[in-house]
């Protein structure tokens, strides 16, 4: 199924408007690294973004994204098709910048990130991606800035 194109417009404001909402992390690390933490974060980061960990982190991303849309639509970006193949949606995954999109809610991957970024999820949403997380050995954890914040 495809959208229309005024539908598109509206995604593409949707996306910008998303990008300035509250988010959640599914990431590699149980919680935020202070930015005075005596250890290495960067040092690990770049570990984790080279090679064969790459590969194993992007892969538990996409499980992740292809079994939320065994529950929710999604459609990405600029893309006009609803539940593109999941054959398409890890390609994209693998290389570009990403905004995939379940309703009111917005998950931004990039290929070299550990992490995804969740914009606006609902409550329901939230809690699948807090159940399928620890599945991929992926932890679901809000930024401070949000803590208090609901």
């Amino acid at each position: 199924m495809r959208i229309s194109g005024s539908k598109l417009a509206d995604m593409k404001m949707s996306i910008d408007e998303l990008l300035q909402t509250p988010y959640w992390i599914v990431d590699i690390l149980p919680k935020q690294v202070p930015s005075d933490s005596p250890g290495q974060y960067f040092a690990v980061e770049r570990y984790f973004i080279t090679g064969e960990q790459r590969t194993i982190i992007k892969q538990k991303h996409i499980n992740l994204v292809l079994k939320l849309n065994c529950y929710r639509d999604l459609f990405i970006d600029e893309e006009g098709a609803v539940n593109p193949p999941p054959e398409r949606i890890a390609d994209e995954m693998w290389k570009r910048y990403l905004c995939i999109l379940m309703g009111n809610a917005m998950i931004v991957s990039e290929p070299d990130d550990t992490y995804l970024t969740v914009h606006n999820p609902d409550i329901d949403l939230l809690e699948l991606i807090k159940t399928i997380a620890p599945s991929e050995g992926l932890f679901v954890w809000k930024p401070e800035q949000f803590e208090n914040k609901e």
